[in-house]
């Protein structure tokens, strides 16, 4: 693997003129929320789905895991051909993938052939992942971070509208029309891509052939070790965000609140901050402030769980702050933990988020994993020093000085 690396902040080769992203962003933004929705859709729906097409609660609650480890599967094998195919073709072939497979979804007769194609659409899904690596390419140094931002935006968003679309819509009209109704959209977004985003250039060398592309990502790591703090940094940040995630509902299903479903997804939509957040994030990264940035988000969503202990006595004003510094840290943290990856190798953004973004949901899937029997053996009162812990962690590892 060549260690040639481009300068700072400069831009991969390969874009035709200068893009005005003004134009191209909200393309951009929608395309990723709405490629990334899908894999949202069936977790309010699981009820629906066990008793419309007979499935066991076991094999209902198996659409939302085939989500995961295809969106993980896509991360791995299809993220990193951006570095080697034109982008926005990339990125519109697997929209219009994801739409056809939606369609399928919808029309899916029984529960077996309905994992399959949920774990279809999970995989050509990370087109969401392809644009944003676009995004810093066709944007100026000096705005790169916030446009960035916005496209991420609209991955968070893609995410937290997808299960709130979901759920209203299946109410109406049918679980079915849910699938329908965002395949239509993809595809008619798959062509707006096609026409509104400039044409881009791969670029095909020995690093970039498919077999190369997989060896060269892999060893990102080991080769480029500007990265190995921000992916570690983001990764245990994601591990205690998905600690919130798990346990919030825990919480609030049992005494002193002993809330609805409903209710409990009002207030999640909290999290809605978050990304409205990201651009301004991202303006204060382009300012040349990073560090800074990830230092607050970091210790914003550490002092949190200090903020939201009294929830566990029905407190529930300081559990919606709580929630509120969470998701602004989680925004900081994360965008400036991801533009200073891309702007290690600019030539390599694709595989870089793609290592990024797998490293950054197994950091997820370790929280998720620790929460519940945590939360099992000590209660909300654990759960706080569970994810303080890993805050406070997170927090010295990227407030020491840089030896690499």
């Amino acid at each position: 693997m060549s260690k040639t690396s481009a300068a700072p902040g400069a831009s991969a080769p390969g874009i035709a003129g200068a893009p005005r992203t003004s134009r191209v962003l909200p393309v951009m933004t929608l395309a990723a929320g709405l490629s990334v929705a899908g894999n949202y859709f069936a977790q309010p729906l699981l009820g629906l789905l066990r008793t419309e097409l007979h499935m066991t609660t076991t094999t209902a609650g198996m659409v939302v895991a085939v989500s995961q480890i295809g969106y993980a599967l896509g991360l791995a094998f299809l993220v990193p051909l951006g570095d080697r195919y034109p982008r926005r073709d990339l990125a519109a072939s697997l929209l219009a993938a994801t739409g056809v497979l939606l369609l399928l979804a919808g029309v899916a007769p029984n529960g077996l052939l309905l994992l399959a194609a949920t774990g279809l659409v999970a995989v050509t899904s990370v087109g969401a992942q392809v644009l944003v690596p676009f995004a810093a390419e066709l944007s100026a140094p000096d705005s790169r971070a916030r446009n960035v931002g916005t496209v991420m935006a609209g991955v968070l968003a893609g995410g937290l509208i997808g299960r709130a679309f979901s759920g209203a819509l299946a109410d109406v009209a049918g679980w079915r029309s849910v699938y329908w109704v965002t395949a239509v959209l993809l595809l008619a977004t798959a062509f707006a891509v096609r026409r509104v985003l400039p044409e881009s250039r791969g670029n095909r060398t020995d690093e970039t052939r498919p077999g190369g592309l997989l060896r060269s990502t892999a060893a990102l790591l080991v080769e480029v070790p500007a990265l190995r703090r921000p992916v570690a940094v983001a990764s245990l940040a994601m591990a205690g965000y998905t600690v919130h995630l798990v346990t919030i509902t825990l919480l609030l299903v049992e005494e002193p609140y002993d809330w609805s479903t409903s209710t409990i997804g009002a207030v999640g939509l909290v999290g809605a901050v978050g990304p409205l957040f990201m651009p301004l994030a991202g303006r204060y990264v382009d300012r040349g402030h990073p560090r800074a940035v990830l230092l607050a988000g970091l210790l914003l969503s550490g002092l949190a769980w200090l903020v939201m202990l009294p929830a566990r006595n029905g407190e529930v004003g300081w559990l919606i702050i709580g929630m509120i510094m969470i998701n602004l840290g989680q925004t900081a943290m994360l965008n400036a933990s991801q533009n200073t990856c891309y702007e290690v190798r600019p030539e390599a953004r694709s595989r870089i988020n793609a290592v990024f973004m797998t490293l950054f949901f197994a950091g997820g899937a370790l929280g998720g994993a620790l929460a519940p029997p945590v939360w099992s053996a000590y209660g909300w009162n654990g759960v706080c020093a569970l994810a303080g812990a890993i805050a406070a962690v997170g927090l010295i590892a990227a407030a020491r000085p840089y030896r690499f």
